[in-house]
């Protein structure tokens, strides 16, 4: 629950924004229709007018996401003032955004001009009211101590006394505090219980989910911990530095800490990428029902002893197991063995190097039965996936999920693991079984550097194209 808890609380705010600008403009007709005495022309009934704004609220929370109004600092921050500005400008951008729509579609929205202008005010109070409502539960969430980050605070510097002060002050910051590494001096006195000796020691024993290094001493090792734990990481920067800094700077109380992500899918892109993993997912199994029906059938009745659905341990997001669902392509005595395993069971352990060789890959391969190549080479063997799309396990795009094993031969696994593994993804749609290992490895390392929604869409469209022209799939 700690590390999905910044996902968790942007995910319970755009879930009241949504339904606060609902109701902003439900409430904007309803004053106009049955409050104000004057003569109106508006043909809509109120069902049918809601039904349109629910249509169009995705456009509006586009919009409060694009003026940071989910950033944890600019919500949970001590000033409200950034917070309103931001929510009057959004009100006005999001009934700006309803009013051109309704040029070009004309769908007759704003018959009477001063609906639009009550809906910029109501807009703006009930986002305002949701959020306070909202502030509220999730303070009363952190103060219960469910769901708050536990932070190690590393560095010789003024501002490591400073940020231990105030996240024991704090207790509706998000943070608790689970260890200070640095001298004596830069640590308040009632927290020298605090203490370690290295980070190593604090980390084994804190169980940190954040750090924060508030010098420029070994920031390179310290950073690299934090990825190998999959921990967030924030530097807090000196006044010099502050002028050029990257990554996405954050307020902690009143001291300045940039966030060094390993990757851009944080905050509310993940929200974002989540709710369409939810919606894909749901209708994919629903127009995919019966061809997934028909290969279940068949493999039944080729082998009624075992499962059509074969689950095997996988990784995903923060190094966790979970079962990868796929319809049953290899035979069943080989099922759950290795390569090895399989190849010397069979009699065969010279296919093993020819194998690994071809990156994993060998035409006619004796393991795979007759059926089993007919749906890999349609990709219909990944059809259950869906499933675990819709459980959050994976996402549609990611980099491929992998074994256990493998890892031992990643080394830059830490880093894929900080985000979703995928149906389908970057080195999928770039040759798939075509390129290399170490090329698979690389483009997946991109794809987590340098992830966009724009690269998630052109992976999507690739991936139908590869789908039915059967690039790669063998």
């Amino acid at each position: 629950m700690r590390k999905k808890s910044d996902f968790v609380l942007r995910f319970c705010l755009i879930l009241g924004d949504a339904v606060a600008l609902i109701l902003s403009f439900a409430m904007a007709y309803f004053v106009r229709v049955h409050v104000d005495p004057r003569p109106y022309v508006f043909e809509s009934q109120l069902l049918d007018f809601t039904m349109t704004i629910v249509f169009l609220v995705p456009i509006m929370l586009v919009i409060l996401v694009a003026l940071g109004l989910y950033k944890k600092s600019i919500f949970l921050g001590r000033s409200r003032f950034p917070e309103r500005m931001r929510l009057v400008l959004a009100a006005v951008l999001s009934v700006a955004a309803l009013i051109v729509y309704d040029f070009f579609v004309g769908e007759n929205l704003f018959p009477v001009r001063v609906m639009a202008v009550t809906a910029v005010g109501l807009c703006f109070v009930f986002l305002l009211i949701e959020r306070i409502i909202v502030r509220l539960f999730i303070r009363q969430v952190f103060k219960s101590d469910y769901g708050v980050k536990r932070v190690v605070i590393v560095g010789n510097h003024k501002n490591t006394e400073y940020l231990a002060d105030y996240i024991t002050s704090t207790p509706e910051c998000g943070y608790r505090l689970a260890g200070i590494v640095a001298n004596r001096r830069y640590i308040p006195r009632d927290l020298k219980t605090h203490q370690y000796s290295s980070l190593k020691d604090a980390l084994k024993r804190a169980r940190a989910d954040v750090i924060f290094q508030t010098d420029e001493k070994s920031t390179e090792y310290v950073y690299k911990q934090a990825v190998l734990r999959h921990l967030l990481y924030y530097f807090v920067p000196s006044e010099t530095a502050l002028s050029s800094h990257f990554g996405e700077l954050e307020l902690v109380g009143n001291t300045p800490a940039v966030l060094v992500m390993a990757t851009p899918l944080t905050g509310g892109y993940a929200v974002i990428k989540r709710t369409f993993d939810i919606l894909f997912s749901l209708v994919a199994i629903i127009v995919t029902a019966i061809p997934m029906m028909i290969v279940w059938l068949v493999l039944k009745l080729t082998d009624f002893k075992h499962s059509p659905i074969y689950k095997d341990d996988r990784l995903t997001q923060y190094n966790r197991k979970f079962k990868c669902y796929k319809f049953r392509s290899m035979k069943s005595k080989y099922s759950g063995l290795t390569a090895e395993e399989a190849f010397i069971k069979m009699g065969k352990p010279e296919l093993i190097k020819k194998y690994r060789k071809n990156g994993d890959y060998m035409k006619n391969d004796p393991r795979i039965t007759t059926v089993g190549k007919f749906i890999r080479k349609t990709s219909l063997d990944e059809l259950p996936q869906l499933f675990n799309i819709l459980k959050g396990d994976i996402s549609l795009i990611g980099p491929r999920a992998l074994l256990p094993g493998e890892l031992r031969d990643y080394g830059d696994r830490s880093l894929l693991l900080t985000v979703k593994s995928g149906l389908t993804g970057f080195a999928q749609v770039s040759g798939r079984r075509d390129i290399s290992f170490e090329e698979r490895r690389a483009l997946d390392i991109y794809y987590v550097r340098n992830w966009s929604l724009a690269l998630d869409l052109s992976i999507f469209f690739k991936t139908i194209a590869v789908v039915f022209r059967r690039e790669g799939a063998k």
